[in-house]
């Protein structure tokens, strides 16, 4: 069973937050994590972070902790990935995910978000392993620039509603026939982008509590650490071990949502 080492009320002085060394590890150990898939992927900081986070944090706070983690590791990463990325791809996506946000977030009052994802981990599971015992590379042209920014109205109403923006567009862009550049570019920016928005959106709402901060300011560096890492091992790899990762990292994901989705019912 979790225990939480830390809990949602207080400041950053009480003697429950952060005073012992697990939990010190454990924070530095997910911020590690995190940073290393999002520099490896373009995606994935709250794919690991969480995992090890919501040992000592509640939700309250390990969500907007990763929020804050996810855009400094995409962040950090940007001018070494820039000039490999094509703009033009992303655009749609960007669009897209805009429109979309909003409108997830309004639906949020009437969907039931255990049977949503559920839903969405068992599509996830379906269509990562179809692409990943697929033998024949995918270049489907179907839709053009169109498509690709419908793909992102549903990564956006994913993300607004659930936290979900990355699954559409990073399947979608693994059958589309793009270098591993391209669909890099795909995934850093457009999660940058929706992840960054809700980051604001939160923000402004006050569900940003100053704790939060202060442990931003503790598993930065270990978000940048990971982040460098992982960039490093990104770059050498060519584009069928790259799709292979991130398969692989969709794979755990929907994995990860129907098991928690399953237990939660």
């Amino acid at each position: 069973m979790r225990t939480t080492a830390i809990n949602s009320s207080g400041s950053p002085g009480d003697e429950d937050i952060l005073l012992e060394t697990l939990t010190y590890a454990l924070l530095l150990l997910g911020a590690l994590a995190g940073g290393f898939v999002s520099g490896l992927a373009g995606f994935g900081t709250a794919l690991m972070a969480l995992g090890i986070w919501l040992y000592v944090l509640p939700p309250s706070l390990a969500v907007p902790l990763v929020l804050i983690c996810s855009v400094i590791a995409q962040t950090s990463t940007l001018p070494s990935m820039w000039k490999s990325f094509d703009l033009s791809l992303v655009w749609p996506f960007l669009i897209g995910g805009l429109i979309g946000v909003p409108l997830g977030t309004m639906l949020i009052a009437s969907a039931d978000p255990k049977v949503f994802k559920l839903s969405v981990g068992i599509l996830i599971l379906v269509f990562s392993s179809a692409l990943y015992l697929n033998k024949r590379p995918l270049a489907i042209k179907f839709g053009g620039r169109l498509a690709d920014g419908a793909i992102g109205f549903a990564g956006g109403i994913l993300g607004g509603l659930a936290g979900l923006s990355g699954p559409p567009p990073i399947l979608w862009a693994n059958i589309r026939g793009w270098n591993k550049h391209e669909r890099r570019g795909i995934f850093q920016l457009f999660n940058f982008t929706v992840l960054a928005t809700a980051l604001v959106l939160q923000t402004a709402s006050g569900l940003v509590e100053l704790k939060v901060v202060w442990l931003a300011m503790v598993a930065f560096p270990g978000t940048l650490i990971g982040a460098w890492a992982g960039a490093r091992v990104y770059h050498a790899l060519n584009d069928k071990h790259f799709g292979d990762v991130v398969l692989g990292l969709l794979f755990l994901s929907g994995l990860t949502l129907v098991w928690n989705s399953l237990g939660a019912l």
